[in-house]
């Protein structure tokens, strides 16, 4: 009875319950010598868990309290927490990178949304829940993820001379064309130069074993963001968006151009939702309010978070240590966390790659 009772609790980030989601692995009841009941549950979850143990279990104790309070005597919950990240499936015709499970891009309609500042931190609080990551900066002509890592002036080894070793920053490894050339260049790259530049960034990095590859790619919908989103093999898709209706406008563009290539769009990012005043206190949504529920509901995709507008976000930014490892306890943080577990959570309820699976076939004539 109290196996199917977990059973059927449904995990807000999933948005299943534990039962269809196959992740209750044992559930026992047992009681001490001094008569203290302990309900011991082994539960592992298709995200990074890193946490999250202490908020589950009590999002469990209060969905079985009923059951608990029926019968007289409530338990206490000992929660061993896991978690399994498995590959996903990736646009046809395309192959899943060696030792990658999943690329996600994340991407805007149009620039000034705050898209690299997003990147970044749910790289970093996919890392900080435990999930080996890396940061691709996909923007070839104005790469900002070195300035947001701390790793401006750096610049990238190799042990074979033909694959490049990427800069690690904050338990993330991330490559950009901004560790290759100055910075205060400006490239001039007609479009298939760029689209060639970027794979061979992407193709000749060694990433070593990966759970997740952030791209943080260029605003835009144009050629060049089309056609990557062509080649490069995505898991998933995340869109950033302000409040603003002309934001919104340029969003739903990048929504439809992911759907265009049969890539999953994992959900909508508010960021710059409400600004609150360091001074007084006072909230105020100076973007408008409400969009991004509205654009999520109108594609029926998932609202992964909606962030506050804080001056602390962009200076932590620009100070090489974002908000996730610069104040992880701050509200801007765990905005950041909440925010990674539900489009993590998103992402394990997509098909699985099961290419792996199949053997290769080879015709050979005799």
């Amino acid at each position: 009875m109290i196996a199917a009772q977990v059973g059927q609790f449904v995990e807000p980030h999933l948005r299943q319950t534990l039962a269809e989601a196959r992740a209750v692995r044992s559930c026992r009841l047992e009681q001490s010598g001094s008569g203290t009941l302990r309900l011991h549950l082994q539960i592992e979850l298709g995200f990074p868990a890193g946490g999250y143990s202490a908020a589950l279990e009590a999002l469990l104790a209060a969905h079985l309290a009923p059951l608990f309070a029926a019968h007289g005597a409530v338990p206490e919950i000992v929660l061993e927490l896991r978690h399994k990240i498995a590959s996903h499936a990736v646009q046809r015709g395309l192959t899943p990178l060696p030792g990658i499970s999943n690329v996600v891009a994340v991407a805007s309609g149009k620039g000034g949304v705050g898209k690299s500042t997003v990147a970044v931190n749910l790289a970093l609080a996919w890392a900080a829940q435990g999930a080996r990551v890396g940061l691709l900066d996909a923007d070839i002509y104005g790469p900002s993820q070195p300035i947001m890592l701390g790793l401006q002036g750096q610049r990238p080894s190799t042990r074979d001379g033909k694959r490049l070793i990427p800069l690690s920053a904050h338990g993330v490894v991330a490559m950009s064309i901004g560790f290759l050339v100055d910075v205060e260049q400006p490239l001039v790259l007609r479009g298939p130069m760029v689209t060639s530049a970027l794979n061979q960034l992407l193709s000749d990095t060694d990433w070593g074993d990966l759970d997740y590859l952030v791209v943080d790619l260029p605003p835009g919908t144009g050629d060049i963001q089309l056609t990557l989103s062509q080649r490069v093999p995505l898991s998933g898709a995340v869109i950033v968006t302000t409040p603003q209706d002309i934001a919104l406008a340029d969003a739903r563009k990048g929504l439809r151009m992911f759907e265009k290539v049969n890539v999953p769009v994992l959900g909508i990012v508010e960021n710059m939702a409400l600004h609150v005043c360091s001074q007084c206190g006072h909230a105020e949504p100076v973007f408008g309010e409400g969009g991004g529920a509205r654009m999520a509901a109108q594609y029926g995709v998932q609202l992964l978070g909606s962030l506050p507008l804080d001056g602390r976000i962009r200076a932590e930014a620009d100070s090489g240590r974002p908000s996730v490892v610069a104040d992880p306890a701050s509200p801007r943080a765990l905005a950041y966390l909440e925010l990674a577990r539900h489009a993590a959570g998103e992402l394990s309820r997509r098909s699985r790659d099961r290419s792996a699976a199949f053997p290769k076939i080879v015709v050979e004539d005799t």
